[in-house]
């Protein structure tokens, strides 16, 4: 099989066999685990693998045309990330390539009413469904492991924690938060802080529950939800946070994204953007994502935000990359979802359960063995606006308990 044949000097551990739909098997790897077989039900798949590899075996994985036989989705998936770079070194891919480029903008082009929609593609589905597999607090972004065996929620809990750090929150600032989700964080700043916090969103279920979660914790004086686009945002705030929004901005309104950012922020304040961004070069969202899971999202490369930050005139004072956290946070989720799977089942229906596993089994192995990772970027319209070493980051994380945000 010439799929076979292309992919053997590519997988350099486990061993990965493909069942063409004839029921013969043509092994690839050198052994040594994992070990995963899977089932080609139609003959026309090898091929598609070949030509759209992440699309094609997206949605045979669906539609049931692909099966796993032996091992695991997170096994086979992690053997095709490995196998993914040499598929992309092939003359037919670069060419592929190369003729998808000029649409790479286009792909990310989300004027407000384009946002609208693609935000309610997936933040609009049930809020059950969510309520299965997250943390108590509804944090829908990368967990902060920093010794690497902490649950799900407090590692949910350090995460804001170190954002609040970050941040130099203190009582009475005016805090703005560009997609707020279930609105968790701004929650846990105004509870903890005791800040003024305006949440951003453009999600309607997101928004019903952030309100009703502040109505029900007596916050709803402090912490003020609205469903509106960061770009019709008119207040003037101390702090700026953006948790997971970015990735949904694109790269065509970067300048506009920071532009505003720095009209929205007081000559003293201070900005915190957390996003998932990539270690290689600019590229595009794979199509089986953009189409199924984030119509309209990208994960950028640092060089295409840090140059949106210097035609803004802003400083970035702080930034740090975490690399294995979120395939952690994405481990946490695909067991979560696993086990309530029968939920998610009636919920929705079988294809929608191998579509959500395919895309957080597919997403961890983007972090774990791809290119895939989180920034946070500190943002500054002063140099001096926050302490000039990093000592203080740490000094405020420990004056913050980390079970604070398992009580929200």
């Amino acid at each position: 099989m010439l799929l076979s044949r292309i992919l053997e000097p590519a997988l350099t551990r486990g061993r990965l066999t493909f069942i063409d739909p004839r029921g013969r098997a043509h092994a690839i790897g050198p052994g040594g685990g994992p070990d995963v077989a899977v089932q080609l039900h139609d003959a026309a798949l090898a091929r598609q693998l070949l030509l759209r590899p992440e699309r094609a075996a997206g949605e045979a994985y669906m539609d049931g045309r692909l099966t796993i036989e032996q091992g695991s989705l997170r096994d086979f998936l992690a053997l095709a990330t490995d196998c993914a770079e040499t598929l992309g070194r092939l003359r037919l891919q670069r060419m592929l390539a190369a003729a998808s480029r000029p649409l790479r903008r286009l792909h990310q082009f989300n004027p407000l009413r384009r946002a609208q929609r693609n935000v309610a593609h997936h933040y609009d589905l049930s809020d059950a469904l969510y309520a299965l597999f997250l943390d108590r607090d509804r944090q829908y972004s990368c967990a902060y492991f920093p010794k690497g065996d902490e649950t799900l929620e407090a590692a949910q809990a350090l995460k804001k924690r170190h954002i609040a750090a970050k941040l130099l929150l203190r009582p009475g600032l005016r805090v703005l938060d560009i997609g707020c989700g279930w609105g968790g964080l701004a929650l846990d700043f105004a509870r903890h802080d005791a800040v003024a916090v305006t949440g951003l969103t453009l999600s309607a279920e997101q928004l019903k529950v952030a309100r009703a979660r502040a109505d029900a914790a007596g916050l709803a004086g402090r912490v003020h939800f609205v469903e509106r686009d960061y770009r019709k945002e008119t207040g003037v705030y101390d702090r700026i946070v953006s948790v997971g929004m970015f990735e949904h901005v694109g790269v065509t309104h970067y300048s506009q994204f920071f532009r505003t950012l720095g009209e929205r922020l007081a000559p003293d304040g201070v900005a915190l953007i957390h996003a998932i961004g990539r270690a290689d070069p600019p590229g595009d969202t794979n199509a089986w994502t953009r189409k199924y899971i984030f119509p309209g999202g990208y994960c950028p490369a640092l060089s295409e935000v840090l140059a949106a930050v210097e035609r803004s005139g802003l400083w970035a004072t702080d930034i740090e990359i975490l690399r294995l956290h979120y395939a952690e946070t994405l481990r946490h989720w695909y067991e979560r979802f696993q086990a309530q799977r029968e939920r998610v089942r009636a919920l929705y229906d079988e294809r929608f359960c191998r579509m959500w596993e395919f895309y957080l089994a597919g997403a961890e192995m983007g972090f774990r063995h791809g290119r895939l990772m989180v920034f946070q970027i500190q943002l500054a319209h002063r140099p001096d606006a926050v302490p000039l070493t990093r000592d203080y980051l740490y000094a405020e994380a420990s004056r913050l308990p980390a079970e604070r945000s398992l009580r929200a």
